[in-house]
């Protein structure tokens, strides 16, 4: 049982998957404000046993993490903890990504940057596929791999749009446009689903241009989340793994840069009309 602060371990949830699970697993319970006794009572575990996953000392298993599921109303939802377990054996998704599905679940607001890629959320189907059967080809994934990333990329979707949405700031490097993914079909298919985004009332949709040049602030992913205490964390990632950062001295200029970049980009509606004359293919 959590007495005072002293017995507290503290988690680093980018040491490994399953440690990322327990952090993910102690930060739900405490916005509830449970003791692990009491999520113990509530899964039909012991608080030693809640101790044990949280800090990393013993592997999660399905039985458990559907019972966390239930108890925080997350059964079958993209952010569901018996997904985070299947992503930890598996290995499909980029280390550190499944903690920031949960947090992503949790968002007030979300804001997104990418550079040469849709972001996943604004992705259609036949685009994921596309980029996953890329990988498949390089073999950086199995065909099981590629599958699971697409089938768990709709359900992601799905579970943003399943209750109050949350407001959706999608900032684009021009080249995401322009980078040919699955050939014509696919991506006139993909553009139109950004001009469907960009109408809908709680988004915004901006292209940032190349010629901006120099005045562009990042080189690669970079996503802000909002959560309804208006506290903002930062998730970058590299080739090789991604990071989810809660720390205000890093974040905020994280932050400070995205407002520099929407400054710098194009108004929505010039946005949407490249993307038109990118769907004509004219320049």
């Amino acid at each position: 049982m959590e007495g005072t602060l002293v017995n507290v371990k503290e988690l680093n949830p980018d040491s490994s998957p399953q440690a990322a699970y327990g952090a993910r697993l102690r930060s739900a319970r405490e916005a509830r404000g449970w003791i692990q006794d009491e999520l113990a009572e509530r899964v039909g575990y012991s608080g030693r046993h809640i101790s044990a996953v949280e800090t990393g000392r013993k592997p999660p298993t399905p039985r458990f993490s559907r019972s966390v599921d239930t108890v925080f109303g997350l059964s079958g939802t993209a952010g569901s903890f018996e997904r985070a377990l299947g992503e930890i054996r598996n290995g499909s998704l980029l280390e550190g990504f499944p903690e920031y599905l949960g947090q992503e679940a949790r968002a007030a607001e979300i804001r997104l940057f990418d550079v040469g890629v849709i972001p996943g959320l604004l992705q259609t189907p036949e685009y994921a596929r596309a980029i996953e059967e890329g990988h498949v080809k390089r073999g950086t994934l199995s065909p099981e791999q590629a599958d699971d990333r697409v089938s768990f990329l709709a359900e992601r979707q799905a579970t943003l749009v399943s209750h109050t949405p949350p407001v959706v700031i999608a900032v684009l490097d021009e080249s995401c446009i322009r980078r040919p993914i699955g050939g014509a079909e696919v991506m006139e298919r993909q553009l139109a689903r950004l001009i469907e985004f960009a109408d809908q009332p709680d988004t915004v949709l901006q292209l940032a241009p190349f010629s901006i040049g120099e005045r562009r602030p990042f080189n690669r992913l970079v996503n802000l989340l909002t959560l309804s205490d208006r506290s903002v964390m930062s998730y970058v990632e590299s080739e090789t793994n991604g990071h989810l950062d809660r720390e205000r001295t890093s974040v905020v200029p994280l932050v400070r840069a995205y407002h520099q970049l929407q400054a710098e980009a194009l108004s929505q509606a010039e946005s949407v009309a490249m993307i038109e004359q990118a769907r004509k293919g004219t320049p």
